[in-house]
């Protein structure tokens, strides 16, 4: 089974880092471009909660049903219910450094269907893919995080 893991620091405490990822539009404001996320319903982050939303990859619409399990104040888990691949776990874990700067590390475990949607998934999730994907995160999150501090010069990378 393949498995990605991708981790960061940013300048803000935990509890930035938790509310940033509890706040609804988290997904919209996480997902580079050109993919498209329209979202059906999220509900607020919390055990079984689900949230259901489209990426579209062009003009390719991956339909995707995720419920969060293991909801703490140190992260939460993201499995996809329905959608493209055969299994999708993403695991995001907060840990605090400092005050003022926070970790985070992405875990994802997935498995490709056969076929058609096998492909596509192999495409789209590949390793230079799912790096890309997480270093636009990165930096996405960084900036989020930043301006909801207040201090817009302030750098919060590591």
């Amino acid at each position: 089974m393949p498995v990605f893991d991708y981790c960061f620091t940013v300048r803000a405490p935990i509890e930035a880092v938790r509310h940033f990822h509890r706040d609804t539009s988290a997904l919209k404001r996480l997902t580079p471009p050109p993919t498209i996320v329209q979202i059906h319903s999220v509900e607020p982050l919390a055990e079984g909660s689900i949230s259901r939303f489209t990426l579209w990859v062009g003009p390719l619409p991956l339909h995707w049903t995720a419920i969060h399990k293991n909801v703490s104040d140190r992260g939460f888990t993201d499995v996809q219910q329905e959608g493209p691949a055969a299994k999708w776990e993403h695991t995001h874990t907060f840990v605090p450094l400092t005050s003022d700067s926070t970790e985070i590390r992405e875990h994802i475990e997935y498995e490709h269907k056969p076929g058609g949607w096998g492909l596509v998934t192999r495409l789209l999730f590949s390793r230079p893919n799912l790096y890309f994907m997480f270093s636009y995160r990165m930096l996405a999150t960084r900036w989020h995080l930043r301006r909801q501090s207040g201090h817009p010069g302030r750098t919060a990378g590591a």
